[in-house]
């Protein structure tokens, strides 16, 4: 475990190798499970470290106030990483989008699966809040996972069993983490600020307004690779997996 301020955070570390550690962040309708189709391909080459962030996995519900990307700078320094490569997917991009921006001298590049960003100024949809709320006051975690296995699974072909598996273990999470976490900065209007290698995969399969943000996210940021990921959702690493590691590989290239 990894001590944060006023809390813990599982941690895997992986693999060994030259250049700068891997740093991997999960998404919101999964704890770091989610890169284990991906995670003895991406370790066989470099060193890679995988968390779980606060209510999620294997972590302890946060307790009090926290951010994360305030507890991803934590996570580094405890790993002695001082420039990493960061790969976010969905509420993971969100987070190493913030952090790049604070930091970026400790970024050596940056892999965004199917991102969010704090600040797009388009909210999610409301008719999505209005399906959620009446699920989330009677308690029906399985409701929820259905919703959410019909907004975001859209590659899967039922029963879907490892991303149900997934989405349905962190719901709990969802609740737990939401009273306490605060949101990171506004980071949309500094997308232009990320001069590092970078890259972005969409799936083609995911919600319309998520694939809509992507493309508005990739063209904000200067020389962003975009990859268009045709059989992909929500869930890259479960779906396309081979194009995650790509991806991967291809950053790092970049950087020599």
């Amino acid at each position: 475990m990894v001590a944060v301020d006023g809390g813990q955070l599982w941690a895997e570390e992986r693999g060994s190798g030259e250049g700068p550690p891997l740093v991997l962040l999960h998404p919101g309708v999964g704890d770091s499970e989610i890169w284990d189709p991906v995670l003895d391909a991406l370790a066989s080459r470099r060193r890679v470290i995988r968390y779980d962030v606060r209510g999620y996995g294997r972590s302890p519900a946060p307790e009090g106030p926290y951010r994360q990307d305030a507890d991803l700078a934590v996570l580094l320094d405890h790993f002695g990483v001082t420039r990493a490569v960061l790969v976010g997917n969905s509420m993971g991009g969100s987070t190493a989008i913030a952090y790049t921006l604070d930091h970026p001298e400790q970024v050596a590049a940056l892999g965004l699966l199917v991102p969010g960003v704090a600040g797009y100024p388009e909210p999610d949809p409301p008719e999505l809040a209005a399906q959620v709320e009446p699920l989330a006051l009677a308690g029906d975690l399985d409701g929820l996972a259905d919703l959410a296995m019909s907004w975001w699974g859209g590659a899967g072909t039922p029963p879907d069993t490892e991303a149900r598996r997934l989405l349905r273990g962190v719901l709990k999470g969802w609740f737990t983490s939401y009273q306490h976490e605060q949101q990171l900065p506004s980071c949309f209007e500094r997308l232009g600020e990320l001069t590092l290698p970078c890259s972005l995969l969409l799936g083609e399969l995911d919600q319309r307004v998520v694939v809509d943000r992507n493309e508005v996210i990739a063209a904000r940021i200067p020389g962003c690779r975009l990859v268009r990921a045709g059989a992909c959702d929500h869930f890259p690493t479960l779906r396309v997996p081979g194009a995650v590691v790509e991806l991967v590989e291809e950053l790092y290239l970049r950087l020599g």
